[in-house]
This record gives C-alpha cells, sequence and structure tokens, in this order.
C-alpha cells in the first residue's frame, strides 16, 4: 500500500522547488558585467590560445604563434551574419591605428561559406588585414567557436584574455580591448 501525500505536504514540496528553483536561477545568472549590448563576454586569463596554422586567399600561411610580441585579436566571422557585417569596419579602423603592435586576424567561417563570397566581401569592405580560411573548421574547434562573430583577445605573450561572443562591437570597445592588450 502507497502512502498518500496530504495537501499541506503537496503545498510544502511545491514550495521548496519554487525556492530551490529561484536559487539556482540567481546562483546561475550572469554577473553584472558579463554583458554589454548583447555581446557576451567571458574572461579566460591565462590560458594559452591554441596555436594554428591557416591560408590567406593569397596562398600566405600564417601561424599564431608566429606573431608572439604582438596583441592579436582573432575574429571569427562569415559572410551571412549581420553582426559579423556590422562589425568590419570597426575592426579595420583599428586594425589601421594599431598595426604596428597589434594584429587583426579574422578567421572566416569558411566550411560554412562560400569563397567567392568572402572575396567578394573583403573587397567590399575594403579589408587589409589578413582573411584567413578555415577550410575544415579545425580551428574553430578548437577555439570551441558556438556563435558568429567571436573574438578572442590575446596578449603579446599568447594568452587569451578575454572572449567576446556575438556583437557587432563598436570602434571604442575594440579601441578600448586593444589599448588593454597593449599594457599588459
Amino acid at each position: 500500500m502507497a502512502a498518500k501525500i496530504t495537501t499541506p505536504q503537496w503545498i510544502l514540496l511545491s514550495c521548496l522547488l519554487l525556492i530551490f528553483g529561484a536559487g539556482w536561477i540567481w546562483i546561475s545568472r550572469p554577473a553584472p558585467n558579463d554583458t554589454l549590448g548583447g555581446q557576451l563576454t567571458i574572461p579566460y586569463a591565462g590560458f594559452q590560445a591554441p596555436d594554428f596554422e591557416l591560408e590567406t586567399f593569397d596562398g600566405m600561411n600564417v601561424k599564431l604563434s608566429d606573431l608572439r610580441g604582438q596583441a592579436v585579436i582573432i575574429n571569427f566571422w562569415a559572410t551571412w551574419c549581420p553582426p559579423c557585417r556590422a562589425e568590419m569596419p570597426a575592426l579595420q579602423k583599428v586594425y589601421e591605428e594599431h598595426q604596428e603592435r597589434a594584429v587583426v586576424l579574422a578567421i572566416n567561417a569558411t566550411n560554412q561559406d562560400d569563397l567567392d563570397a568572402v572575396q567578394e566581401f573583403t573587397q567590399s569592405y575594403d579589408l587589409t588585414f589578413p582573411i584567413l580560411l578555415d577550410k575544415n573548421g579545425i580551428v574553430a574547434n578548437s577555439y570551441q567557436l558556438r556563435s558568429l562573430p567571436t573574438s578572442y583577445f590575446i596578449d603579446p605573450k599568447g594568452v587569451i584574455q578575454e572572449v567576446v561572443i556575438g556583437g557587432p562591437m563598436s570602434e571604442a570597445l575594440l579601441q578600448i580591448r586593444v589599448e588593454q592588450l597593449l599594457s599588459n
């Protein structure tokens, strides 16, 4: 014979579940500074950026570890991504201003994009920073890419300082982040 739960016991059990659920939501909420205008920022201080070597349209290979001594912004993007399109002019301006000490590497999710569209996009936005082609998605996988755009801010020692998921990032925000990298 199964024991019956009385109405007061149901009420008590419901209240406990409600309190537990509310507590879980409170604990798992993002910290106040984790979101900026639709972007999620995640600090990854202390983790070495996974090394990679990718090819550009010109057939040149770019290896991340060869860029030690410079701040690096790795931006994962695709031509069909509206926030990616919106932040490209800001990335270009930041690159032009800081290209002596900072590098922008725009890694196209080529396994999800069309090479002709990437070439046309690069020309229409007058992008002069390296556009790298991740044809098989291997680099995106090593960086655990989940959304586009995603930008990794890497200090001159090759250590990831911050990751910004979503966008678009403004030029002012990019300038601040690059200055922080260069001051490390």
